[in-house]
């Protein structure tokens, strides 16, 4: 089992996709370790950072899930692998 670190970026430009955003952010709560969240009001869209330890497959499997969704964008960015782990 090879952990890694990463940081998810999600940016969502319709609330209405706030409730699926945070059911599949739940179904992956075991590997996040924290998160930060940034409505822009005037701009009409949240900014969420999502700071996670998990295997790559579950990384990827959480941005694609949330990338998917309408109106929402993820990326995940990988903390860089030592050449010994």
């Amino acid at each position: 089992m090879n952990k890694r670190i990463a940081i998810v970026g999600i940016i969502i430009e319709d609330s209405s996709q706030n409730k699926n955003v945070q059911e599949i952010l739940h179904q992956y709560g075991e590997f996040i370790l924290g998160r930060m969240g940034i409505p822009r009001v005037e701009e009409r869209m949240n900014i969420i950072s999502v700071v996670v330890r998990a295997e790559q497959k579950d990384i990827a499997a959480l941005s694609g899930k949330l990338g998917n969704l309408e109106k929402v964008t993820a990326k995940a960015i990988y903390k860089q692998e030592k050449k010994d782990e």
